[in-house]
């Protein structure tokens, strides 16, 4: 399903209402909730957006979960963290749980600079959360991606070997984006979220949302290659909708 808004700052609000309505709407349904985020500046707006938003006070924030898509494997606190922008946007305001942030390791964490043993253990968290005698996976209500001017999405880039890869988490080398090392949930974890947004702004996301709409190789724009089990929404401004080669669903 395609919305187009149309600049960044209608984007964001937007984003950020169809948010907290979803998280309210799974709470009434199970009683709880889950997120995946992703980072970049819109997704940072989006965040800070939510906490201009009255209704986001309707959330009951201890019994969400927050989960991440990628992360760059730094020390913790380093402000190029997807996890330090997302506390520095929102997080650090909300009166969460901290047993249910799960914030991917650090390179100065308990795995030191080892990213396989770090993408483990983040996998092993996403088991230990779903529990005995269920998916591997914990379910995730809203999974948050932003696509890349090549059409990477989390740290899935274009003809890395981590296309392919079948575990839910994986380590990144050779990143073609600083930094070269990272941490992601790979596509088959990502299309179990019951719902995934591609959020884009911009004239240089034009050409990635438009090859990855139209239904490219997913090797060579993994953005392609994403679908949410329920729903799968494109999210967009006028700007990194130029290139669609359907006419979109406008908003606001």
């Amino acid at each position: 399903m395609l919305v187009v808004h149309p600049d960044a700052t209608v984007l964001a609000s937007a984003v950020a209402s169809r948010l907290v309505v979803r998280l309210i709407d799974a709470q009434a349904e199970r009683g709880e909730a889950s997120v995946v985020l992703t980072g970049g500046r819109v997704a940072a707006a989006v965040l800070r957006a939510v906490g201009e938003l009255p209704a986001r006070q309707a959330v009951d924030w201890s019994r969400v979960d927050v989960w991440w898509g990628d992360e760059r494997f730094l020390p913790a606190g380093d402000p190029d963290r997807n996890e330090t922008q997302a506390r520095e946007a929102l997080l650090d305001v909300l009166p969460l749980d901290p047993q249910r942030v799960h914030a991917m390791p650090a390179s100065d964490g308990p795995d030191g600079d080892d990213p396989d043993a770090a993408a483990a253990r983040y996998a092993a968290v996403l088991d230990r959360v779903a529990g005995p005698g269920t998916a591997p996976l914990p379910r995730f209500d809203v999974l948050m991606l932003g696509v890349g001017e090549d059409g990477h999405v989390a740290s899935v880039f274009p003809g890395h070997p981590v296309t392919g890869e079948t575990r839910p988490v994986a380590a990144v080398r050779d990143s073609p984006k600083p930094p070269p090392t990272r941490i992601t949930l790979t596509l088959s974890t990502i299309n179990t979220a019951d719902e995934v947004w591609l959020v884009a702004a911009g004239a240089d996301k034009a050409a990635a949302v438009g090859r990855a709409y139209g239904g490219s190789d997913p090797v060579a724009v993994p953005a392609a290659g994403v679908r949410g089990v329920r729903r799968t929404w494109w999210l967009l401004d006028q700007a990194a909708a130029a290139e669609l080669v359907t006419a979109p669903t406008s908003a606001g």
